[in-house]
């Protein structure tokens, strides 16, 4: 592999453990921007650090899932080991790595996820000599203080990485504002740290993101979620009607008994996506509930002739879903439910241009002007109101431009992180 030579703080993320100003330490934080070169200097640091002062050791490497850990950490750093003369032997069923440079240093490295509370009890039990924890602001507090826990071998060192979250996390809050009484380095990321990131890439993340994820992600701050959800919509740019005949249709719902249902119909115009029509019911405002058999035939007139391919609904619609599903007319797709990885999403797809309101669409144009994060929760949440057609715009997007539907870009950009 070749690499371009290493910023400065990228360096100290390397080897630190080997400066004598720095090896007194006996963690390492490092956070900031996306793609500000954290995940690769710190995981190759790692493993050098492992074998410079162990031999037939243990050590563990974590992240949300085993799968986007694999993607994520292990696959480049296995990669960049063997371009450097490392012996790398991955036992993937079984979710390790024995890592050992001409024999010398041989230590196994141990692959966990800590996606929820009951994650803490896959990595107990076992005795560590390190741990890199990585996106560790993504992990319940109960894995991570666990995973900390099992590293009890003298000379053991802890590696955090992460991108920033809301500054009430308890991460932020614990270890961040605590480095000192940790005994911990801490190292601030941009993408000004990362000499592989080229000037367009950089102005490519500054167009693509904006509000609170614009200062988290480009910017790399701790910093809360207020004010509109989706500041960057402005009629003038994202409310326009298609050019020409749309090709693939689809619709979108958020259903409800008493609160609002939002259906939107969907068209396909080239590269983007238009919002064609609505349908928009509040039983509390009409004084009168719907059946689910009357939001069928709503669903029906929204359609129209037209060959909708696809009706992408909220899982939790039970009732509806079934609805749909004894008519036989539609397809149905639950949606992924996913509020803020959603809303990070619709966010790219509006910028990006990928989605457009036709000017018909008076409910979901209104909500855009309504639709808040919620500034009394200790976590990132949106009020659950003015949120109907918010939902239903989230599921679509989810369904038909997140990841890979958006060019690619996204999903490499997870990858290089």
């Amino acid at each position: 592999m070749k690499f371009k030579p290493f910023s400065k703080k990228q360096k100290t993320a390397l080897r630190w453990w080997a400066d004598p100003l720095t090896r007194k330490y006996d963690a390492i934080i490092c956070d900031g921007a996306v793609r500000s070169g954290k995940t690769l200097c710190m995981s190759l640091g790692f493993v050098l650090w492992a074998a410079s002062n162990f031999d037939g050791a243990d050590f563990a490497i974590c992240g949300k899932t085993v799968t986007s850990l694999k993607r994520n950490v292990v696959t480049p750093l296995l990669r960049t080991l063997r371009s450097l003369g490392f012996d790398c032997l991955e036992k993937s069923s079984a979710s390790f790595a024995d890592i050992s440079m001409e024999g010398i240093g041989c230590n196994r490295f141990y692959f966990f996820g800590g996606k929820d509370e009951g994650s803490a009890a896959l990595i107990q039990g076992i005795t560590l000599s390190g741990i890199l924890l990585d996106e560790v602001a993504l992990m319940p507090r109960s894995f991570v203080e666990q995973a900390i826990a099992r590293c009890s071998v003298t000379g053991s060192k802890l590696w955090f990485n992460c991108n920033p979250e809301n500054p009430a996390h308890w991460f932020y809050r614990e270890w961040i504002c605590r480095q000192k009484e940790k005994n911990a380095l801490y190292l601030h990321f941009t993408m000004n740290d990362n000499p592989a990131l080229t000037d367009d890439i950089r102005k490519r993340y500054e167009r693509l993101y904006s509000g609170a994820f614009y200062e988290r992600f480009v910017l790399g701050k701790w910093t809360r979620t207020d004010g509109l959800v989706y500041p960057m919509f402005d009629k003038q740019k994202h409310v326009a009607s298609p050019p020409d005949s749309c090709t693939e249709f689809r619709i979108s719902c958020d259903y409800g008994t008493v609160n609002p249902s939002s259906f939107g119909l969907w068209g396909k115009c080239g590269d983007v996506w238009y919002r064609l029509r609505e349908y928009y019911y509040d039983a509390r405002k009409e004084g009168l509930s719907r059946t689910d058999e009357e939001h069928y035939r709503e669903l029906c007139n929204l359609a129209g002739d037209l060959p909708v391919k696809l009706v992408i609904i909220d899982p939790s619609a039970a009732s509806m879903i079934t609805c749909i599903e004894r008519h036989g007319r539609f397809k149905v797709l639950k949606a992924d439910n996913r509020v803020l990885v959603g809303i990070q999403r619709t966010s790219e797809a509006i910028i990006s241009g990928k989605i457009i309101i036709s000017p018909s669409c008076s409910d979901i144009i209104r909500e855009f002007s309504l639709y808040c994060w919620d500034e009394g929760s200790l976590n990132d949440a949106p009020k659950k109101e003015n949120d109907h057609a918010m939902d239903d715009m989230r599921y679509f997007v989810m369904a038909e431009i997140a990841g890979d539907k958006m060019g690619g870009f996204f999903a490499y950009s997870a990858r290089r992180r």
